[in-house]
């Protein structure tokens, strides 16, 4: 059976991208994406802001790290990955979106309003 593992979100960046370089050398760029809903997870009506981690590596993160500021809004297209690893003897699980596409939707900066989408996206 096939199956798909695909995420689409829209927010906004909610701090500065941070960069380093993995065991194998190659960049990987991580920042937290900030997503509003208005219910809470049991139906409650609320205004909920969700954080997701997005991890960018190489060419992608290299230009995510030069281009992306807090409160910039993105459009970013990715995977779940989910992983587990052990810190003081206690096993710890991190949930994560792989970012493939990351795109500019909109600058919080003095008078720069809404921009169409511009892809920062590198093959």
């Amino acid at each position: 059976m096939k199956s798909a593992n695909k995420v689409i979100l829209i927010g906004h960046v909610a701090a500065k991208p941070e960069q380093a370089q993995s065991k194998a050398r190659e960049t990987r760029v991580t920042f937290p994406l900030a997503t509003h809903r208005d219910t809470t997870s049991d139906g409650v009506k609320k205004d909920v802001t969700d954080y997701h981690t997005i991890v960018v590596w190489g060419k992608l993160g290299e230009t995510c790290q030069a281009y992306l500021s807090k409160g910039q809004g993105v459009y970013v297209e990715g995977a779940i990955l989910n992983r587990a690893y052990e810190k003081d003897g206690e096993r710890r699980y991190v949930t994560e979106i792989r970012a493939d596409m990351v795109m500019l939707t909109w600058q919080q900066k003095a008078g720069i309003g809404p921009l169409s989408l511009n892809p920062i996206h590198v093959e």
